[in-house]
């Protein structure tokens, strides 16, 4: 712990800016639609909550396989169907292929009001990783 400090206080620079880094990513990440979550949580957050998982892929690929009970609402129309997923008083679990679109997608939702907005992690693409099954 000696040395720790010793560090800190020979390069002050560089703790400084290790901590604007680190707080700069903690920003970033509260910004994104909604909190990350595993395939795992996903699954959980369905049981348990009876949480409604939104596909965001067009519908070809989600034709090509999908977690089961999603739903396949394409990004491009995410906006209609705003004030219904707000009604619905669910949480609600935005997937897309790699995770990034459903970051602004959750964002959409944040702004009108809804709060328990969740994103999978790596989206389809992270659920085939994991071995978990999609159905056509």
């Amino acid at each position: 712990m000696e040395r720790v400090i010793e560090f800190a206080l020979n390069h002050p620079y560089l703790v400084g800016s290790f901590f604007a880094l680190l707080a700069a990513f903690i920003y970033t990440e509260m910004k994104r639609g909604g909190r990350s979550i595993t395939p795992v949580q996903l699954t959980l957050l369905v049981n348990q909550k009876n949480a409604k998982v939104i596909d965001l892929r067009n519908t070809p690929e989600f034709r090509d396989g999908h977690i089961t009970g999603s739903e396949s609402v394409p990004f491009s129309q995410i906006n209609e169907k705003t004030q219904e997923f707000v009604n619905a008083a669910k949480p609600i679990i935005f997937v897309c292929s790699t995770g990034q679109v459903s970051s602004m997608a959750g964002r959409n939702l944040q702004k009108a009001g809804l709060t328990e907005v969740y994103r999978l992690s790596g989206g389809i693409s992270g659920w085939r990783q994991a071995g978990l099954p999609l159905v056509k």
